[in-house]
């Protein structure tokens, strides 16, 4: 095979950053790999307006399935987002006979079961590294690299938005609405950042990640999420004081054959890889029973990072073509083994505890004793002193314990006299 056929549906930011990058690099690829990626056509709803790169004249259609019944493209990419069209897009070009490559985490976070089922009818693939964490392999190395492990743990920083404001709040000692206007005006975050900010993007890779490492393919809905719009400048700078700083963690874990599935802002070690992950970059760390940790860091979004990842796929698809075996590697096996999802109120972790307590003797008992009474044991106190309130900040981290036992004590502590705010908690991961 001399040239592999390619066709894109979507010209935006990603689909541009394709096109540009294959024009840039296609003689090195075909060195590489025996073939030449070639963009034979692209549909968009705008053709007009300039993206930067230059396609010859007749590529360009305002007609998606052009696409799909051009009989000489070989790989369709999807690049247009959403789980409406997109997924009717993809399904016919199976149907077609037509490997997929895709960057929809939404869509397969959603959908994955029939898209790949239809795939599996069709014996063709889909492929999606582009999915999650943007230009870091990660989903290859679940795939193929840790493919001789049980992968007892992951977390992943997989949101560069929140991942940015959560490093400025520290670094500048702001708060997250100043930051998050910033965020928005330097591009960093939408107009309206609740996918990012509220973890639903996070949740969405979550889901990606998890189906890959225990062979179920898990949705979005089973992934107990929230965002980031709670944490504060005071939780960020006792985090730091105590070694420790906050990140917005995707949590996957294999807890005695069930899988542990959150999204939720954690601590970290500060001296960890992980918790020097900062800006807009990703990472997501692997504990596999074999290799032990391993960890995949880079740029989880943008034009050329995101194009890095669906070119590869698009080279992965040719490879197979070339060799006349579709489906080398199934994008997605199922086996049985994990399939039940632990409900949030099973897990046991360790807890960061902030309370604003009134400055009295006898306060401390009252919340120890409550702890003690639910089998939830401290192992470290720390009270700020010379504050001009009546009232202090209290800061307690915990040893493991369950989180229905941790909630219970939480409200009942909460319901104390001498407690003046809601107490305030999050998990920490020691990655030990």
């Amino acid at each position: 095979m001399g040239i592999l056929n390619i066709g894109i549906v979507g010209f935006g930011t990603v689909g541009a950053g394709v096109v540009e990058a294959i024009q840039k690099n296609s003689d090195l690829i075909s060195k590489r790999v025996g073939f030449t990626p070639v963009v034979k056509r692209i549909a968009d709803l705008d053709i007009v307006t300039d993206r930067g790169v230059k396609v010859p004249y007749g590529v360009l259609t305002t007609d998606a399935y052009d696409v799909i019944r051009d009989p000489e493209i070989q790989v369709v990419v999807e690049l247009i987002g959403g789980t409406t069209f997109a997924k009717k897009l993809i399904l016919d070009a199976l149907r077609a006979g037509k490997p997929v490559v895709t960057a929809n985490k939404a869509l397969l976070a959603t959908f994955g079961d029939e898209l790949f089922r239809v795939a599996s009818e069709n014996n063709v693939n889909i492929w999606f590294e582009a999915s999650v964490g943007g230009g870091i392999p990660c989903l290859k190395a679940l795939r193929e690299g840790l493919v001789a492990n049980q992968i007892r743990e992951i977390l992943g920083i997989l949101n560069g938005t929140c991942n940015y404001i959560l490093t400025k709040m520290e670094r500048e000692k702001a708060d997250f609405e100043d930051v998050l206007a910033a965020a928005q005006a330097a591009g960093y975050a939408e107009a309206n950042p609740a996918l990012d900010v509220d973890g639903f993007d996070t949740a969405h890779k979550t889901a990606i990640l998890a189906s890959l490492a225990y062979g179920t393919w898990f949705n979005a809905e089973q992934v107990k999420t929230w965002g980031i719009r709670n944490v504060t400048q005071s939780d960020i700078q006792y985090a730091a004081e105590l070694g420790y700083r906050i990140k917005l963690l995707a949590i996957i874990k294999q807890v005695n054959g069930h899988i542990q599935l959150g999204v939720h802002p954690a601590l970290v070690p500060a001296s960890s890889l992980l918790g020097n992950v900062n800006d807009v970059f990703n990472a997501v760390w692997v504990r596999g029973d074999v290799v032990g940790d391993t960890m995949y860091y880079g740029r989880g979004a943008g034009r050329s990072a995101t194009a890095s990842a669906v070119i590869a796929d698009i080279v992965d698809c040719g490879l197979n073509l070339s060799r006349g075996c579709l489906r080398r590697f199934p994008a997605f096996t199922k086996y049985e083994g994990y399939e039940k999802v632990m409900d949030s109120s099973e897990v046991i972790t360790r807890y960061y505890v902030r309370l604003q307590i009134n400055d009295k003797p006898g306060v401390l008992a009252k919340v120890s004793g409550i702890l003690a009474k639910y089998n939830i044991s401290i192992a470290s106190v720390t009270q700020k002193e010379n504050s001009p309130r009546t009232s202090v900040p209290m800061v307690i981290l915990t040893h493991k314990a369950q989180d229905s036992a941790m909630r219970s004590a939480l409200q009942e502590i909460g319901e104390l006299d001498d407690t003046c705010e809601k107490p305030v908690v999050f998990t920490i991961e020691d990655l030990a």
